[in-house]
């Protein structure tokens, strides 16, 4: 794989759908329907992924294509692939929250190595560069053009004053009980992967889920929240998350900076 073109593909074709999304966002309404697992799509959804599957097919033709708007790619058993949720955090959009994001990734051998978050509606862009270190770009977000970055890190855990991050719209009371397991200082949610990326750059120490996701929830903010030099574990074991798995559907995992005294379950 050539990296430094597939940070350029991920980037623009982030930012193209992002431009899609706003459009639909700012829209006076839009259609919302159920699919067949209950969960919400949108034409914001649809659009997103038509716009990132074509560029990724284009781009990378050998590379397998697993993205959470086409079934079909559910059935696949592969280790090495490009991952895609077109827009993550749809209840977000649906409720114009602003919490959603645009996330491509690209696993190898089951292992997220290369990914990219993107929140459009608040202007935040997060990405692994050519070389796997995870940037914050500060804009404009140029297509052409790549603006001024800024290398990414985990904070220094306090185990005795930690910044927690939860899921706006599924936490739960397994998921409170585990938090209190903690010494917390500051307890904040935020939808979709955003939370990844606030380990990622220090605004957050642990984000524990205690939830159902899947592996295109998770791919990119996994791989920005490694390349600041976090980690990702499952939540029964604390062995490492892998990618591939069977129905691409994910165990309770927790996201953190090295430092945390993880708790068991």
């Amino acid at each position: 794989m050539d990296y430094g073109k597939l940070t350029n593909v991920m980037r623009d074709l982030a930012l193209q759908a992002g431009d899609k999304i706003m459009e639909i966002y700012a829209a006076d309404d839009f259609e919302v329907r159920v699919k067949s697992d209950a969960s919400p799509v949108t034409a914001a959804d649809e659009a997103a992924d038509a716009i990132i599957s074509a560029g990724l097919r284009a781009a990378f033709p050998d590379v397998p294509l697993v993205t959470e708007e086409q079934a079909a790619s559910h059935g696949q058993t592969v280790s090495t692939f490009l991952i895609v949720d077109p827009l993550d955090g749809t209840k977000e959009f649906i409720n114009r929250r602003g919490d959603f994001t645009v996330n491509i990734a690209y696993v190898v051998d089951g292992v997220p190595l290369r990914g990219i978050v993107y929140a459009p509606a608040k202007a935040r862009l997060f990405y692994t560069d050519a070389d796997g270190q995870a940037v914050e770009e500060t804009g404009p977000f140029a297509k052409d053009t790549i603006g001024a970055t800024q290398p990414l890190a985990v904070g220094r855990p306090d185990n005795n004053a930690l910044l927690v991050v939860a899921s706006k719209s599924h936490r739960d009371q397994a998921t409170d009980d585990y938090i209190s397991k903690y010494a917390v200082h500051d307890l904040r949610s935020a939808g979709s992967s955003l939370k990844f990326c606030l380990v990622a750059t220090g605004e957050a120490d642990l984000y524990p889920r205690l939830g159902r996701t899947m592996e295109w929830d998770t791919a990119a903010g996994h791989a920005v929240l490694v390349g600041a030099g976090g980690d990702v574990v499952r939540f029964d074991a604390h062995t490492p998350l892998r990618y591939g798995k069977k129905g691409f559907e994910n165990p309770f995992f927790i996201a953190y900076a090295p430092g945390v005294l993880l708790e068991q379950a």
